[in-house]
């Protein structure tokens, strides 16, 4: 290269600074900046103060697959219940992880060629909704607008259900019915015999919705939903007939995207209380008797709640774990290191407050300060799913992969 060449060369590369190597592994043209807000925040040291001890581990078929599948595990008796996003259900003995039985609810449709397709990265999972466990039921939910109910005793198809769209939650059992919420917003009541409609609820849908809605809960002759339109609703479980309606959240804003107050938290049912959360809305506690309020905080959650230790544990959209005392309404505590991991829903139980991410690591908090206590990685892949308990000390997680681990906390 000629001479007379260099010195532009070099005082643009020299304009340019760190930019133009930084596709180099070695050079970090970051290290000036702060923390990018948007990443995930990164996990820090700290003294571990319990084991995670691995009871069993086992595979659940093909596991959750691309779509954003939340299909928690269910314990029933002396079983656990997990399924895979493809059709598989198996229940297995939850004290050692030996398989009782499996069933297929249905076959993936894949074309003739297929499977010859590099390109076609489409996901082929239906099972749309986590599972929902009784009346001696296995029951669970799919994106082809069906709801199939299971024998928990054999794994036997009982009854399948076609109810006109997406079933996206987790049916609920009750007075001789199974209730479940569609991605239209309707909330339905199938006879538990043989899954006719027994009565259907339907509920005004905006224009721009969270893909996922509310899990009905079920207690007294009354069966609890969240809309997306920011309502919650109680209804006689006999008739459909609407006891109260409760806004959990007006919408607001300019564009439908700061319009959307989704109530997809499953009501949590506490005594004479109830307790709900909107995005981009209000945690609030309802009088189960007459909907009205007793208190409320700004706060915004798309997923389930939790309690123990007279707080409600919630996990905001910004990823923080939160804790609220449940009488005085007051935050106890606000553990931020978490943020942006995309969590799961806290699972509260004995002591702890466990949550799972997107890396695929269970982090076990105190319940009584929010101090991390422990730490484990289980799923390459993530855990996004919900997590179950047995006798408040066995904890059950469903890793995005497919692997599900029986596992205990005990002191170090």
């Amino acid at each position: 290269m000629p001479a007379r060449f260099l010195p532009p060369i070099l005082l643009m590369l020299a304009a340019g600074g760190c930019s133009w190597f930084s596709w180099l592994p070695w050079v970090d043209g970051d290290k000036d900046k702060g923390p990018d807000p948007l990443k995930p925040t990164k996990l820090v040291e700290f003294q571990e103060e319990v084991q995670i001890r691995q009871l069993w581990k086992a595979s659940i078929g093909q596991g959750l697959g691309r779509k954003y599948l939340r299909l928690n595990p269910a314990v029933l008796a002396d079983r656990v219940v997990a399924a895979d996003g493809y059709g598989l259900v198996e229940a297995r003995d939850r004290f050692t992880g030996k398989r009782i039985w499996r069933t297929r609810i249905g076959a993936v449709k894949k074309g003739m060629l297929s499977s010859f397709n590099l390109l076609d990265r489409t996901d082929p999972s239906f099972v749309g909704g986590g599972l929902g466990v009784g009346g001696g039921f296995v029951l669970l939910g799919t994106t082809g607008g069906e709801v199939i109910a299971l024998s928990a005793a054999d794994g036997g198809e009982v009854w399948r259900a076609y109810v006109g769209s997406e079933v996206l939650c987790r049916p609920t059992a009750g007075d001789d019915a199974v209730f479940v919420q569609t991605i239209d917003g309707r909330l339905l009541a199938l006879e538990r015999g043989d899954g006719s409609i027994r009565w259907s609820f339907d509920n005004q849908l905006p224009i721009l919705t969270l893909r996922g809605t509310s899990s009905p809960a079920f207690d007294g002759g009354v069966v609890y939903a969240g809309f997306a339109n920011g309502m919650l609703s109680a209804v006689k479980t006999d008739t459909g007939e609407p006891l109260w309606q409760h806004r959990v959240m007006l919408p607001e804003g300019r564009s439908e995207l700061d319009r959307m107050v989704d109530v997809d938290s499953a009501p949590m049912l506490a005594g004479p209380l109830l307790y709900t959360v909107a995005y981009q809305g209000q945690l609030k506690a309802l009088r189960r008797a007459d909907g009205n309020a007793l208190w409320n905080l700004k706060h915004s959650s798309h997923l389930d709640l939790a309690a123990g230790y007279g707080h409600i544990y919630l996990v905001d959209e910004t990823d923080a774990v939160i804790a609220i005392d449940e009488r005085s309404a007051e935050q106890v505590w606000r553990q931020e290191g978490l943020l942006r991991r995309k969590l799961s829903s806290p699972q509260a139980f004995s002591n702890y407050v466990a949550v799972g991410d997107d890396e695929g690591y269970l982090h076990i908090l105190a319940q009584s300060d929010g101090r991390f206590l422990g730490r484990r990685k289980l799923d390459g892949k993530g855990i996004r799913s919900g997590m179950a308990v047995a006798e408040g000390r066995v904890l059950y997680v469903l890793g995005n992969s497919g692997s599900l681990r029986a596992l205990e906390i005990a002191l170090r």
